[in-house]
């Protein structure tokens, strides 16, 4: 989904704690040659209130991609992929989220 020659760096499934098997979205982690690229995958089965969102370490040039999605939320892409930020939601809608997840270490520092 993020594009050829993108290797899959991490996965987490979501809400931290549940067993992988009734998780409710997994975000993947992608990288090419410095570059770092960032889904959400909804595994309910049915349209969900999803954002995913990617952004430079400083928290700056941030690439957002929110809306009502069945599948999947991004590709989300940031130019250096370093301990980019990625934000992870998904709920009945923005204001009702069940999966509210920020995480620094979703890429690696060095």
């Amino acid at each position: 989904m993020c594009g050829t020659g993108h290797t899959l760096r991490k996965a987490i499934p979501l809400p931290l704690g549940v067993d992988p098997d009734v998780c409710k979205a997994t975000p993947f982690a992608h990288e090419n040659g410095g570059k770092g690229c960032a889904i959400l995958d909804n595994n309910v089965g049915r349209a969900q209130y999803m954002s995913v969102q990617i952004c430079k370490v400083d928290g700056t040039a941030c690439d957002p991609d929110p809306g009502t999605f069945s599948e999947y939320a991004g590709p989300v892409y940031v130019s250096s992929f370093a301990c980019a930020p990625v934000t992870a939601k998904m709920g009945s809608s923005s204001s009702s989220l069940y999966v509210n997840y920020k995480s620094s270490y979703v890429f690696p520092c060095g």
